[in-house]
Formats: structure tokens, sequence, C-alpha cells
């Protein structure tokens, strides 16, 4: 298995979020945006994953080529991203995150097809791989917070320009995985699929626990900015977040035959309930904050490492880029793109901590929708590792 050049892929792509992420919303309201236009702009970057990744994963699993989409999608990525050099207008911004990210998020979800399809029945290993995606956003995330402070917010758009070069000369570099016999075999049709009460249950937590990181993803840092934090110490939170991350991902090919997918999926919802409160209502107690941030190791690591891993299950064959693409569009797409532009509204009119209170509640539902919804989920569990 090409580990490295699987890897870089994702180091490359989480980068760009962890520039994108905590720190583009600080770099809108540089620009004078408000909360309300910087919640608008933000869920952009969502509402394209809720239809690029299934007209991608569509033309993918029709042509059963992955990587040459992956390669055209980073490729036009970088070069539409450059568009944010040429003007700041509102609407002309929202023209270049529109375009650009269309293309960005048309890779991931069949980047991750193509990374199941070379794992093969060793499946638990994924986390493994996927890890180098918490380390690049961890090296820009704590690298630009400082960087920042000293030279201010317009290098911003330059840094993160660099990482789409990366990534797209990862996509050049990256294998297909061997052709053989995902295809084979009657998997029924996409909608038998998705008539399945536990599919629709999965699919619905999965936007529901996106959409309470959408005030997260728009606010946290501004949260923090508003209450006295230097760069050094956003980017420090954000950077031990992902590093908690991590040790999850490091730890996911035990945890996952021992324990199950419904009773990690479970833990992860309810972890990320009390996240989002800590960061409600403790926001001036920089202890408590650190151990919130801790909580990303559930609320992300935890959460995606059983969700991708039941996506993978639910569909096979020549469903596999479809599946992909409804994980990413319903819940990094749809759920982020209502989480963002919610969190604008409540945020203009409640406040930071009415806005992350209000994530907590979206997490809880996800928690019971999980419990009812998820209960007969098929037993198979990924096989422990020798």
């Amino acid at each position: 298995m090409p580990y490295w050049r699987l890897s870089a892929f994702y180091l490359f792509f989480f980068a760009a979020l962890g520039a994108l992420l905590p720190y583009w919303g600080v770099y809108l309201r540089e620009l004078g945006y408000t909360p309300g236009e910087i919640g608008s702009l933000m869920a952009i970057i969502a509402a394209t994953k809720i239809v690029a990744p299934n007209i991608w994963g569509w033309l993918a699993d029709r042509s059963g080529e992955r990587l040459p989409i992956v390669r055209f999608g980073s490729g036009l990525a970088f070069v539409l991203f450059l568009g944010v050099f040429f003007a700041q207008g509102f609407w002309w911004l929202a023209a270049t995150m529109a375009l650009f990210s269309f293309f960005w998020n048309a890779a991931l979800p069949q980047f991750e097809v193509n990374t199941f399809n070379w794992l093969g029945s060793q499946r638990q290993r994924y986390s493994r791989i996927r890890l180098w995606g918490s380390v690049g956003f961890i090296a820009t995330a704590a690298s630009i917070g400082p960087l920042l402070d000293r030279v201010g917010e317009t290098m911003l758009p330059w840094f993160v320009a660099a990482v789409f070069f990366g990534l797209w000369l990862a996509s050049l570099a990256a294998p297909p995985a061997p052709r053989g016999g995902a295809t084979h075999g009657d998997h029924g049709s996409i909608g038998k699929v998705l008539r399945q009460p536990h599919v629709w249950s999965l699919l619905l937590v999965c936007f529901l626990m996106q959409a309470s990181h959408g005030p997260y993803y728009a606010f946290f840092s501004i949260h923090l900015q508003d209450h006295g934090y230097s760069g050094f110490s956003i980017g420090g939170l954000w950077a031990l977040g992902v590093i908690a991350e991590i040790g999850v991902f490091l730890a996911m090919h035990r945890l996952l035959p021992r324990h199950g997918t419904l009773t990690l999926l479970l833990a992860s919802l309810g972890l990320t309930a009390l996240r989002w409160l800590l960061v409600a209502g403790f926001v001036d107690h920089p202890s408590v904050l650190i151990v919130a941030q801790t909580l990303h190791a559930a609320s992300f690591g935890l959460y995606h490492a059983v969700a991708i891993s039941l996506v993978d299950r639910f569909f096979t064959g020549p469903h596999q880029g479809r599946g992909q693409a409804f994980y990413s569009s319903l819940s990094f797409g749809a759920g982020q793109a209502a989480g963002t532009f919610a969190a604008g509204l409540i945020w203009t009119a409640a406040g930071g901590s009415a806005t992350f209170a209000a994530a907590a509640a979206v997490a809880a539902a996800a928690f019971i929708v999980a419990g009812f919804g998820l209960r007969r989920v098929p037993a198979r569990e990924a096989a422990p590792e020798h």
C-alpha cells in the first residue's frame, strides 16, 4: 500500500481547512464584514458540498475513474482561489468561494473511496492514513495565528493559495487503487440502499452533528478574540483539539472492534453536546476551554472514524462514490451550511454563548436519533488488527 502518497493528500487537504476554518472568518471581519455576512460567506464553502460531491460521485461511479476527478478538482480549486486577490466585494468573494469550493469539495469523497479500495480487508487501518490530515490541520492552525499577530490578516490568502498548490501536487502523486471486484455482486439500487432505516438515520445523525459544528467553524476564533485571547492562544486551542483527534485516530483500529460502532457513535455525540456547553458557559476560563478542546477527540476524531466506517459498510460496490458523496454533502455540506448560517443569525440576535448553547441542543438531538435509529445496524465490525 502506498502509505505516504495517500497520506500526503490528506495532509494538504486538511492543511487548507486548518487555514480556512479558524481564520477565514477573522479575515472577513478585518475586511469589514458583519457577523451575518461572515456567516453567509462561510456557509458557501459548506453549501457547495451539498451539490459538488454528488455530481462528482455520480460521474466517478459511472466511469470507475476516481483519481482523474480528484486531480481535476484539486487543480481548479487552486486556480479559482486566486480570484480572492482581484477583488474583495461581497458578491465577488461569494462567487469566488462558491467556485473554488465546488471543485475542492469534489476531491475528498472520491479520494476516500480510493483509499478504502487500497486498504481492502484492512479497513480499520484507515485512521492511520487519515491522521496525517490532522497533522496538516495542526500545522496550519497553530502557525497562522502567531503569523497573523505579526503581519496581519491580509497574509492569509497567500498562505491558503500555497497550500492549495501543494494539494494539487499531492493529487498528481497519489496512485489509483488496483481495479478489483469492488463492483461485483448484487448491491441493489441506490434508492433501495437509502430507504433502509439505519442508512437514512445515519445520514440524519451526520447532518445534525455537523450542523452543531457550524458555530465552531465560523465563529470560535471570533468568540475567543472578543474575550481577549491572542492569535497565539487561538491557534494553540485549535491545534490542541486536533492533537486530541490524532490520539483517537491512532487508537481506532483497537477501539472499533472492541466497543462497536453504536457505542462509540453515541459516546461521540454525547461528548460533543458537553463540549459546546463548556464553550458557551466558560469562555472566560482558559482551563475549561482546554478541556473542551480535548473533546474534539470525540466530536470529530471518534465520530468521523465511526461514521465513515458505517458509510463504507452501507454503500458497497457501484455505490461507493455516491455513498461517500452523500456523507460529505449531507454532513459537511448541508449540515455545516445550515449550522453556519443559523449561527450568524443567532450570534447577531443573542451573542456567542447562546449560539454555542444552541449547538449543544443540536448535538443532543443527534444523540437521540442515533439511539433509536441505529439500534439494528448490521453487526459486522472491522476485523481486529493482528
